[in-house]
């Protein structure tokens, strides 16, 4: 069993990684997926963990400085 730091951890992790990784990496935390964009998961013991879009997206309103 995954510590609940341990599943946040893997959650940033894949959020991070490209699709193939990320699959990987919530495979081996043990972390079910209910949303295909990571907002909704839950651990093997029934914890929810709710991601907000804003932190699985690249911020589109920065300013770029050349």
């Amino acid at each position: 069993m995954f510590e609940i730091t341990e599943i946040w951890d893997a959650l940033r992790a894949a959020a991070e990684a490209d699709l193939a990784l990320a699959q990987a990496i919530v495979d081996s935390a043990g972390v079910i997926i209910q949303n295909p964009d990571l907002t909704v998961c839950f651990d093997e013991r029934g914890a929810k963990y709710e991601l907000p879009k804003y932190v699985l997206s690249e911020p589109a309103n920065l300013i770029k400085h050349s």
